[in-house]
């Protein structure tokens, strides 16, 4: 080790990245997958009143339909999360608001792959999958064309980094 490089042997390169236009913000799903999931939330709901209403006039149990409550709760949550889930990048960190805060910090960063169908971002919500030096797996999704270009450039930059060939 020289006195210029700080870095000691055998340790990862320091990643160095910047989103053009500084740190920014961005709808983690667009607004055809988010009508999606309102319009799926909405006939399961419709169903679920059809069947207690069936259950009224005797002709299906009233205990087996109160259990559909249940699951139409859970995805009137999650559906609660796709309309207001927000992805946020800076030099520093990932961050998206989802059912818990999902954040990696970009020194921790071992591996990103921006995963999307184009054509088909409306139905597919495009991903970045990261990978930490510990192993955990964490997804962001964006649903912003500039943000999916900045992941796609956090990417080769890390690439760049972390498998110099």
């Amino acid at each position: 080790m020289n006195e210029t490089d700080s870095t000691p042997p055998g340790s990862p390169t320091k990643l160095e990245f910047t989103p053009h236009g500084g740190a920014m913000e961005a709808a983690a799903y667009s607004l055809v997958f988010k009508g999606i999931a309102i319009a799926l939330l909405s006939l399961s709901g419709l169903w679920a009143v059809q069947m207690h209403q069936l259950a009224q006039q005797g002709q299906a149990s009233a205990t087996v339909v109160s259990w559909l409550w249940l699951p139409w709760l859970l995805m009137a949550y999650t559906a609660w999360f796709v309309m207001t889930g927000t992805t946020r990048l800076t030099g520093t960190s990932i961050e998206q608001s989802w059912m818990w805060t999902k954040r990696i910090e970009l020194d921790n960063l071992a591996y990103a792959k921006v995963i999307r169908i184009r054509g088909f971002e409306w139905l597919i919500a495009p991903r970045l999958y990261t990978k930490n030096f510990g192993g955990k797996l964490l997804i962001f999704y964006a649903a912003d064309p500039a943000m999916l270009d900045e992941f796609k450039r956090l990417e080769l930059a890390l690439a760049a980094v972390r498998d110099p060939r």
